[in-house]
């Protein structure tokens, strides 16, 4: 069994999810478990199929489609219950290239979690439309500013984290979806000093199926973000103001400690 275990979410993705498996597979690193919400089209009996050829390949079958937070959730706390040192996160369309998982995996040696970022120099989108980059890089812009971190694509969803990660950031109280699950992990980990990296990728739309994009994920990041931001910023005054308020004290006790 490797240490590594890269999750992938499946609904409806049964045109891609065999040439993934695949090319994870052939990258030689990983054992990978398929996470599928009762895919209608047929995509957890293709990936049973795939487990019963491949010894590295498992499949967890959940019987309701609660969205990609809750299938990584689900993943991560099946990995780390079988002893995972590594669990990666990549989408099942092929967007994400299998074949920078190793670089990945060596960046993630001397970090917490490794980020695949289309935003940094080296990384690239390829066939996105010009308003889907823009809302892309507004919204990273956005968080970037709102949450005072140094991160450049901050909503990506192809990343590696250490299980000692994972157990840092607490799972528990996390019920975001989509962009904003991502950003919910990374902004909880921030918060706690894990080591983050960020390592250029090509992002490369989907050919087949239909994307999970929709309207209430972008306003789900936008409003969690928006709180998170007001509540750090309250944090920093409340701080300032005790900070403020013991100097006094400070200043009397280093008069009384002075000698005369």
């Amino acid at each position: 069994m490797n240490t590594t275990l890269t999750i992938i979410p499946t609904y409806n993705e049964l045109e891609n999810i065999e040439g993934v498996v695949g090319r994870v597979l052939a990258a030689g690193r990983s054992d990978v478990l398929v996470v599928d919400d009762s895919s209608p089209d047929g995509t957890g009996a293709l990936a049973d199929r795939l487990a019963l050829t491949h010894a590295e390949v498992s499949v967890l079958h959940r019987t309701t489609k609660e969205g990609l937070g809750r299938a990584y959730l689900a993943g991560f706390a099946w990995g780390r219950d079988r002893g995972y040192k590594v669990l990666v996160e990549m989408d099942a369309d092929g967007s994400h290239e299998p074949e920078s998982l190793p670089a990945m995996l060596d960046a993630l040696e001397t970090a917490d979690i490794v980020l695949g970022s289309r935003w940094v120099p080296g990384g690239s989108v390829v066939n996105w439309p010009l308003h889907r980059k823009i809302l892309s890089r507004g919204g990273n812009l956005y968080a970037r500013l709102a949450l005072g971190i140094d991160v450049r694509d901050a909503t990506g969803g192809y990343r590696a984290y250490r299980a000692s990660a994972l157990d840092a950031i607490g799972l528990d109280g996390v019920a975001s979806q989509g962009y904003c699950f991502q950003l919910d992990l990374l902004w909880r980990g921030l918060e706690r000093g894990l080591r983050v990296v960020e390592l250029p990728i090509t992002f490369i739309e989907r050919e087949h199926g239909v994307s999970k994009m929709s309207g209430n994920i972008v306003r789900e990041s936008l409003w969690n973000v928006t709180v998170w931001g007001v509540r750090r910023r309250a944090t920093a005054v409340r701080e300032m103001v005790l900070h403020h308020r013991r100097l006094p004290s400070v200043r009397a006790t280093t008069r009384r400690l002075a000698p005369s």
